[in-house]
């Protein structure tokens, strides 16, 4: 089945967009078909706020309405705990969120951007899916990331080559309680590396107070070219820094 076939069902619906290639292209798609849907994105501590603007980009490029909502995720006192699968925890408290907004607008179909590249079982975030009834039409019909980015490229979608980019709370290790001020230090030494152009990286927080930086082995030899300015930046916000050489 092709995904006009979704669209053919189910005309009306609402989009979990949250910026990404995905839920982008989802979104972009359903209004190419003519279906009325409408994209919420849930704008937590745990999301920079580029994520915010590209999906109040897409959804106008797209000319699909956005609901922007606000979640308060540290409020969550198993979420701040940072268990091993705190990503459920997380994503059932986004989801209630989005189903509350969405159910407020008259949609009762909420749809995500997972693909068929998604596993199961590496995804706690993935049960909270299934216990919301939220539908995955890009995974159901056996969309690739690779076919997502290839459509997103022929649509024109400024997303098609955009980094896959994890949750800021990713970047700091399970166990370790969650911050704001924590959050903040990630997100400002992660905004200078964006601003010194390398794409594709993460902070990664060290116990210790120092910043673990990992980034795709092309970009090596710039950072060292780059050394002091790295080290002035994210000093501001880690003990020390270290680059991982055994990351990708």
């Amino acid at each position: 089945m092709q995904l006009s076939d979704f669209f053919s069902r189910n005309t009306r619906f609402a989009v979990a967009l949250s910026g990404g290639v995905d839920s982008s292209y989802l979104l972009f798609a359903a209004r190419s078909a003519g279906c009325d849907v409408r994209a919420y994105f849930i704008k937590s501590q745990f999301q920079p706020e580029f994520e915010k603007d590209d999906a109040i980009r897409i959804a106008a490029l797209a000319g699909a309405p956005l609901t922007v909502g606000a979640l308060d995720i540290l409020r969550d006192p198993v979420v701040v705990r940072n268990p091993s699968d705190r990503c459920y925890y997380c994503k059932a408290a986004i989801l209630s969120k989005l189903r509350e907004l969405a159910r407020a607008d008259g949609f009762d179909v909420l749809c995500d951007g997972t693909n068929a590249d998604d596993d199961d079982s590496d995804r706690p975030g993935m049960r909270a899916l299934r216990e919301h009834g939220v539908l995955s039409p890009l995974r159901d019909h056996a969309l690739t990331k690779e076919d997502i980015r290839r459509l997103s490229k022929q649509a024109g979608l400024f997303t098609h080559d955009k980094p896959a980019y994890a949750c800021l709370a990713t970047r700091i290790p399970a166990g370790m309680t969650i911050t704001e001020d924590l959050l903040g230090k990630v997100a400002r030494a992660e905004e200078a590396l964006f601003g010194m152009g390398f794409s594709d990286f993460r902070v990664r927080v060290v116990p210790s107070g120092g910043a673990r930086l990992q980034m795709p082995a092309a970009q090596w030899d710039r950072a060292a070219s780059l050394r002091g300015e790295i080290c002035a930046a994210l000093q501001q916000e880690f003990d020390s820094v270290a680059l991982d050489l055994a990351a990708r």
